[in-house]
């Protein structure tokens, strides 16, 4: 069993343990040197880890290090711009002798997949619009092998196993309330949007079937999942006989959801459920990242620095 979770590291301590790597890379430091840059996680969080001064002579067993293996790590627990930091001292491939417990190491959404999948189906069956049920279901059917374990992210938000559906149940949940309060919101395109709106990062980012994103794919990099939305929900509104109106408010609903040119929409929305996917989007991005920068924070205290959240330290509440 894991002895130091990530939630519960404590700077100055010196550990040894097993961690997932979700990222590794050899860099060149400014002294010219060369050092192991890791992003580690385990089931409660991810934390960044060097190995300074790595030597000629470690390189052949370190580059047989991949993102998805399990490593052991010795290493001091440092602080690096108010964020906890390892200094990796000893670092190994894991080894069947191990007793390796997977469940320790894979960060998972607290809801099972098939029953995510199962309330997205349930909320496009109620759906009164042919063409918006007919176009949804065909995407959750397309996709549904990849939703089961897929990510949300690379990092950050939902970033872990099935996050992806995770994100979009609880977007779909809370559109739900806001338009039963906002009742000139269409229902249906509001729930299709939430659906359509992250789907193309099944294939933006690479993934494995335990929810480690490993990078993103050629078509990922050069277009991002904005793009490859539109490109998909073209295709399919041609194939399904969507009407053309309905087309466009659909991938103006993908383009316009980061709202901002700078997070690359180059439009900002233009109609009411537009608006509201994008603030969907947001809530629920912020909430989790929220909910996991306090994971392991005492009563009384404040986390580290939230990089998505403007560096905020935020306070645990003692009620």
């Amino acid at each position: 069993m894991k002895e130091y979770y990530i939630s519960l590291l404590a700077t100055g301590n010196e550990i040894q343990d097993f961690f997932l790597v979700k990222g590794i890379a050899i860099k060149l430091g400014s002294n010219k040197k060369q050092y192991l840059d890791l992003l580690l996680g385990d089931c409660t969080g991810e934390v960044t880890a060097k190995k300074w001064d790595v030597a000629d002579t470690e390189l052949p067993s370190l580059n047989e290090i991949q993102a998805g293996d399990i490593v052991k790590v010795k290493a001091q627990v440092t602080e690096w711009n108010s964020m906890k930091q390892l200094r990796v001292l000893k670092i190994r491939r894991a080894v069947d002798q191990d007793g390796i417990v997977m469940e320790d190491f894979i960060k998972s959404a607290p809801e099972k997949p098939e029953d995510m999948l199962a309330f997205l189906e349930a909320a496009t069956e109620e759906m009164k619009d042919p063409e918006l049920k007919t176009l949804c279901n065909r995407l959750l059917t397309d996709n549904r092998e990849k939703l089961m374990f897929y990510p949300a992210a690379m990092r950050n938000h939902h970033a872990e196993k099935a996050g992806l559906l995770y994100h979009m149940k609880r977007m779909v949940a809370m559109g739900e309330y806001y338009c039963r309060v906002y009742t000139n919101l269409n229902r249906d395109l509001v729930v299709t949007g939430v659906i359509i709106h992250d789907i193309e990062k099944i294939n933006e980012i690479e993934s494995n079937q335990i929810g480690v994103a490993s990078g993103y794919s050629f078509e990922g990099q050069l277009l991002g999942h904005l793009v490859q939305g539109i490109k998909t929900i073209d295709r399919l509104a041609e194939e399904l006989g969507i009407d053309h109106e309905k087309t466009v408010m659909l991938e103006h609903m993908i383009l316009s959801h980061h709202y901002e040119p700078e997070f690359g929409s180059p439009k900002k929305p233009l109609f009411p459920e537009a608006e509201i996917l994008h603030y969907l989007d947001i809530v629920d991005a912020r909430m989790y990242d929220m909910e996991e920068a306090l994971t392991g924070v005492e009563p009384g205290e404040f986390s580290e620095k939230v990089w998505t959240l403007d560096n905020r330290r935020l306070y645990q509440s003692t009620r």
